[in-house]
């Protein structure tokens, strides 16, 4: 495909997607909501050479609004949040510890592929379709979180856990639009998990 080709191709894309923006009815949001967004499944701890860490599946469902400027070139930034707490019972929890786990999801246009940069550790991978790369990105295994000897043998813990979709992230142009847009506000509820080291 020309150069030329490809930049129109983008700008039909960009200008389609704020559109849609502009557009969206409230029943529209809602429904988009329901199907897509982010899940937590099977998180688990375990020490590890004296090391809590943490491994889980991330289910990333895009809405189509952020699936067409995901196509349209634009980048997404996606966060893993995770807290570790101490559970106390006459105060409020304790955070003991917290980490951000963060991830771009590109599309290039002329490979006809999908990016996947771990923003942390500086891997990075290239996929033909965006269930691989989207699968690979959700993939958390063996994370290190804390050094077992700064939790209080005996004491109960619990492990906090999100994703979201970063929007101070996007592009300047598309952010005030991706902030009144329920399609954009993609996260996961907060998943806890019972820890006793």
């Amino acid at each position: 495909m020309p150069a030329w080709s490809r930049t129109a191709s983008r700008a039909r894309g960009l200008a389609l997607l704020l559109a849609t923006l502009l557009g969206l009815g409230g029943a529209t949001a809602e429904v988009a909501l329901a199907a897509d967004g982010m899940s937590v499944e099977a998180p688990r701890t375990e020490i590890v050479e004296g090391v809590l860490t943490l491994s889980a599946r991330v289910r990333y469902h895009l809405s189509d609004e952020v699936l067409e400027a995901l196509n349209s070139g634009v980048p997404l930034f996606f966060v893993l949040d995770i807290e570790v707490e101490r559970v106390r019972r006459w105060w409020p929890d304790a955070t003991v510890a917290t980490l951000q786990q963060r991830y771009l999801l590109l599309y290039h246009a002329l490979s006809e592929k999908y990016v996947v940069h771990n923003l942390n550790s500086g891997v990075q991978g290239n996929y033909g379709s965006l269930t691989t790369a989207l699968w690979s990105m959700g993939r958390v295994e063996g994370l290190p979180l804390i050094d077992r000897g700064l939790l209080d043998a005996g004491a109960d813990y619990v492990v906090r856990l999100r994703a979201t979709l970063d929007l101070d992230a996007l592009p300047a142009p598309i952010q005030p639009l991706a902030h009144l847009s329920s399609d954009w506000r993609l996260e996961s509820p907060w998943y806890e998990l019972s820890v006793s080291p």
